[in-house]
């Protein structure tokens, strides 16, 4: 079922599968119960437990003398929720099929209070029962969804029972192939919360676009009290203002901006913000700025930056395993902010929000992106609303989250038809979800000819900057000397250099000569040199992203003196030591910031 309301600038969407709503804003600003912890297993590599006969969901017990099961949730292994089941158990390392995962809660119903479980991702496809039913499914692993327990939920003990099946899929987003570990598994924090019947559901406050004098947004409610009075506070602003939703839940909103101070990497400030209703109450942290594009310069909060970025997976290289927790967010922006990065690009898929709101609380700009990953299928009929709908969950979760500044739709897809087509409209849609900040796609087709390289592809005329992956000196050969090059759009738009670099084992014994088959840190030291001589010769560059910041795991890289399974373009090795080309970027980055003070 779909159904559009079109209020003020702000677009309401709803996609469900039965039972499934897309999940609430703020869950950390709710009352939560954690059901985190160690979860009970049944791995089932032949996807054979959901049929009625064995029906695993079902979680039954012998209770006569000629019951029997072949399986059990109690004499099994246990799997730490949040995590991937890969990095858990050897056997698992390289599994592709289905896990059962079972947790059980006690609850006292109470009246007037709904019961939610709010899952923060489980990579691919999860199937959720709760006491033997089936509550209902959600595709895509890097996005949080929920359930309503309220119908279901009894008293006493309850018991969840999770089906993640973490297989590729050529119609799945990302496809069949991508160049990362597919962690599987409830890789994210999972909780019940708590709701009076009707309830503050999402929000979005900021800077109205185009006019930093007001602050603007929208409030909806969800229960069957619709029409109430809203009030929105933020009392160290000493600003505040209130309105009426209408009988859907739905308002929209704005007043005068008055004194509130503007976040910046410099002065990373937040203001508490308090959202009241007749039936609900939540508190939220939110940051205030602008961000826009000016030809070919981009301004956050009228003033022009230059974006000091790196890419970042969401890996910890030394744990082999899927980052997940405040202190694995800590880890990683804290390499990216001694490199002297004031933007990150989490590729190629939302990050956990601990990623999110950490770097907003350290200053850093962030470029947030859907896994619409290179041989996507997009002629496949099925794609469409899965697209729309994990563009929603993106930005659902982190609307309010002033530190994000881009919205990245795809990574290295090729023209066609049907990719046109597909992106064009999605651009759109995302424009209409989310006004205020600016759209990007990455891509990889760019044409050298002779001393000069041409930005052609015509999608770059929907979006607000340019995104450009080349590997000029690994992949490409140089088509001339790095400073004698010259690059040609004609879409007079900044251009982010989202990806460059090359591969480098670090310590290599071996790897004394310049050449790019030693995977020698001289010869990448030596690319990340030359790279700096053509990209500060490109008068309308406003950001770059080496890539990556730290080695990651990946099985097409096969390699098996060098790589053994890591993509070894990190600036940073797996086990946390810094490359000589960690210290070539460093010193950019100071040089680009001390000339842009």
């Amino acid at each position: 079922m779909k159904s559009i309301i079109v209020c003020s600038c702000f677009f309401f969407l709803a996609l469900s599968s039965p039972g499934q709503q897309l999940a609430m804003t703020n869950i950390y600003g709710r009352h939560i119960t954690s059901l985190n912890g160690k979860w009970k297993s049944i791995i089932d590599p032949f996807d054979a437990g959901s049929g009625d006969w064995r029906a695993y969901y079902k979680d039954r017990k012998a209770t006569t003398k000629n019951d029997f099961y072949e399986y059990s949730f109690d004499d099994g292994a246990t799997l730490n929720v949040p995590g991937d089941f890969n990095s858990q158990r050897p056997e698992l390392t390289y599994f592709e099929s289905s896990v059962w995962y079972k947790k059980t809660f006690t609850y006292k119903k109470k009246p007037g209070k709904r019961l939610f479980i709010h899952f923060g991702a489980v990579n691919y496809r999860a199937t959720i029962y709760i006491n033997g039913n089936k509550l209902g499914e959600h595709e895509g692993g890097f996005t949080a969804f929920q359930f309503e327990l309220s119908d279901w939920v009894k008293e006493g003990t309850n018991s969840i029972i999770v089906k993640v099946n973490s297989a590729r899929l050529k119609n799945g987003i990302p496809g069949l192939g991508f160049d990362w570990f597919n962690y599987g598994g409830i890789t994210r924090d999972v909780n019940l919360v708590e709701t009076n019947e009707t309830y503050i559901e999402d929000y979005s406050i900021q800077l109205l676009k185009n006019n930093p004098g007001t602050v603007s947004g929208y409030v909806k409610l969800n229960g069957s009290k619709g029409a109430q009075k809203i009030i929105i506070s933020i009392p160290s602003g000493n600003v505040s203002t209130s309105f009426v939703t209408n009988e859907n839940g739905e308002g929209v909103f704005q007043f005068p901006s008055g004194g509130l101070d503007r976040w910046s990497s410099e002065h990373p400030i937040t203001y508490p913000v308090r959202i009241y209703c007749e039936t609900d109450s939540i508190k939220e942290s939110i940051g205030f700025r602008t961000i826009e594009v000016k030809g070919t310069d981009i301004l956050l909060n009228g003033k022009k930056m230059f974006l000091r970025g790196v890419n970042i997976h969401e890996e910890l290289p030394q744990r082999k395993s899927r980052a997940y927790s405040e202190a694995d967010a800590r880890q990683l922006l804290g390499w990216a902010k001694e490199l002297g990065c004031n933007f990150v690009r989490l590729v190629h898929y939302p990050h956990n929000e601990h990623m999110i709101r950490l770097a907003e609380k350290m200053g850093i700009l962030v470029w947030e992106e859907l896994p619409l990953y290179q041989g996507i299928e997009f002629a496949d009929t099925s794609l469409p609303l899965k697209m729309e709908r994990m563009m929603q969950e993106m930005i659902r979760r982190d609307r309010n989250r002033c530190n994000i500044i881009i919205w990245s739709l795809s990574n290295e897809t090729w023209p066609s038809k049907e990719r046109n087509e597909s992106l064009a409209g999605l651009i759109h849609k995302t424009r209409l979800t989310d006004s205020t900040r600016l759209i990007a796609s990455a891509f990889a087709n760019v044409r050298a000819s002779n001393d000069s390289i041409y930005i052609e592809d015509k999608l770059n005329a929907l979006l607000d900057v340019i995104a450009i992956n080349e590997y000029y000196g690994w992949y490409a050969h140089w088509p001339k000397a790095p400073g004698q090059l010259t690059w040609v759009s004609t879409f007079n738009k900044p251009l982010i250099m989202t990806e460059f670099g090359g591969e480098a084992l670090y310590n290599n014994p071996d790897g004394k000569n310049n050449r790019a088959s030693s995977w020698s840190e001289i010869y990448q030291e030596q690319l990340y040199k030359d790279q700096f001589k053509m990209l500060t010769s490109i008068p309308f560059l406003r950001g770059t992203c080496p890539w990556i910041l730290a080695d990651f795991r990946s099985p097409v890289r096969n390699q098996p003196k060098y790589q053994q399974g890591w993509n070894r373009k990190g600036l940073i090795s797996d086990k946390g030591d810094k490359k000589k080309a960690w210290f070539v970027v460093k010193r950019y980055y100071n040089k680009v910031r001390l000339s842009n003070d």
